[in-house]
């Protein structure tokens, strides 16, 4: 925790730890910054919009073809999904 005058303000770290383990969010990506996120992926064709389903701290988790797929796989793993935009 950093002190600013009389105000305490989370570091950067503490953010980041912010629902660890409890929630993750669901953010669109296209498929050329997709690639280098997942390299396992391989080829896809250019411009796709596809969804990232991300952990509290920005950990890449899956990826899929849609906001749904994204947010069903969120609660088979007991996260709470939330949404970027």
């Amino acid at each position: 925790m950093i002190r600013n005058d009389k105000t305490a303000v989370p570091t950067p770290e503490m953010l980041a730890a912010l629902g660890a383990g409890h929630v993750a969010y669901v953010k669109p990506i296209m498929s050329e910054d997709a690639m280098k996120l997942y390299p396992q992926l391989g080829e896809i064709r250019p411009g796709l919009r596809l969804f990232t389903l991300n952990a509290a701290d920005g950990t890449p988790i899956m990826i899929s073809d849609s906001a749904e797929g994204a947010v069903a796989n969120a609660w088979e793993q007991e996260l709470v999904p939330v949404s970027l935009h």
